[in-house]
C-alpha cells in the first residue's frame, strides 16, 4: 500500500503519466408515484416504492495531476467492454 501512496507524491512527469481507473456496476431506477410538491413549512415529499429499469456500468479513468477525467457508460460489464476501456 505505501508503495501505491508513494505515486501520489511524485512530481508531474509526461512520459510516465498517473492514471487512475476504477469501474462500478449501478441499479437504474425511476419514481412510481410523482412526488408530493412542497407546502409551506414542509419540503417535497417522496415514496420509498421504485421500479427497476435495470443496470449499467460506469468505467471511471482519471489523471489526478493534471485534472483530466472521462467517464464511459456501458449497458453490460464484459471482459471485451474491460479491455476496450483499458485500450483507452
Amino acid at each position: 500500500m505505501e508503495d501505491i501512496l508513494q505515486l501520489y507524491t511524485r512530481p508531474y512527469d509526461p512520459d510516465y503519466p498517473l492514471i487512475c481507473f476504477d469501474e462500478s456496476s449501478k441499479q437504474l431506477i425511476c419514481e412510481v408515484r410523482k412526488p408530493l410538491p412542497p407546502e409551506p413549512g414542509r419540503v417535497e415529499r417522496y415514496d420509498y416504492e421504485y421500479q427497476r429499469e435495470g443496470v449499467c456500468n460506469l468505467f471511471m479513468m482519471f489523471e489526478p495531476l493534471v485534472g483530466w477525467r472521462h467517464v464511459e457508460v456501458t449497458d453490460q460489464r464484459t471482459q471485451i467492454d474491460y479491455a476496450q476501456q483499458i485500450k483507452i
